[in-house]
């Protein structure tokens, strides 16, 4: 398809989007249920059904089952990346993937991939849980964690993890280190990165976007630290994982029809 017809159907999906008051999820929304999941919170299981039962996901095809389906392994994919960067190891996640999608290639109805959606995600976050039970912390620095995931779109600032703690800034910084190793300022900054390269790879955000959604002080400033910690630019990142993505996909089955990652 030429990039003339390409933007012009985008375009006028977008207008039609416009016109009948109809959007997707927020980047937020949709993340959230995968950072619950990450942490191997419960509550990851019922936002990720309300998620996809919303009348928010992506429309990708006018055939029901084959919507619900295509919604499913978008899903599937992103929850298998957001496992594997919270400690699980990549062959159970890949593995668990593929088992996942050969038993929705052979449902037949929207209730039955919606129940087994359902299944998937709690056996991801039940995985998760069980990783994290061997990284104990204590109860304030989970809280912490717990606070600097739900607000990276804004500023962090010690005090204010102090006051949602109840601990003065000396005690909580010293414990926060010895637990995870690493300063207050420093985990928060590494949360952010991490963010950032889901949302390289999963959203259509920019790199100024990124960087204003997670509260940055500029897109120079982000640029520079994404590179320290990762060792290339924002863009160069967001490169490679397509590269990798089409080498990879190039070595696995297909389907048919192509399946669309577009929000879930």
């Amino acid at each position: 398809m030429r990039t003339h017809e390409r933007e012009t159907g985008i375009a006028y999906l977008a207008y039609l989007n416009r016109e009948s008051n109809k959007r997707h999820h927020f980047y937020d929304e949709e993340m959230k249920q995968y950072i619950l999941m990450q942490k191997g919170d419960p509550k990851a299981i019922p936002e990720a059904d309300a998620i996809i039962r919303s009348n928010l996901t992506g429309h990708l095809s006018g055939n029901p089952v084959r919507n619900i389906k295509y919604l499913f392994v978008a899903c599937v994919t992103i929850t298998t990346r957001f496992a594997i960067e919270g400690g699980l190891d990549n062959e159970t996640a890949y593995t668990s993937s593929d088992y996942y999608i050969n038993r929705m290639d052979k449902l037949n109805s929207v209730d039955e991939v919606l129940k087994l959606h359902h299944e998937m995600f709690a056996y991801f976050t039940n995985k998760m849980a069980a990783i994290k039970k061997e990284n104990v912390f204590s109860k304030p620095v989970l809280q912490c964690m717990d606070f600097i995931d739900l607000n990276l779109h804004q500023p962090i600032r010690l005090s204010h993890l102090c006051i949602y703690v109840g601990l003065s800034e000396s005690y909580l910084s010293t414990l926060f280190k010895k637990e995870t190793g690493l300063a207050v300022s420093d985990y928060i900054l590494r949360r952010r990165i991490e963010t950032a390269k889901n949302m390289l790879r999963y959203s259509e955000f920019t790199s100024a976007q990124i960087s204003e959604i997670l509260a940055f002080s500029s897109q120079s400033y982000f640029i520079r630290c994404f590179k320290k910690l990762e060792g290339m630019t924002p863009i160069e990142y967001q490169n490679s994982f397509f590269r990798h993505s089409l080498n990879a996909a190039s070595e696995r089955h297909l389907p048919d029809e192509p399946v669309s990652t577009d929000s879930v």
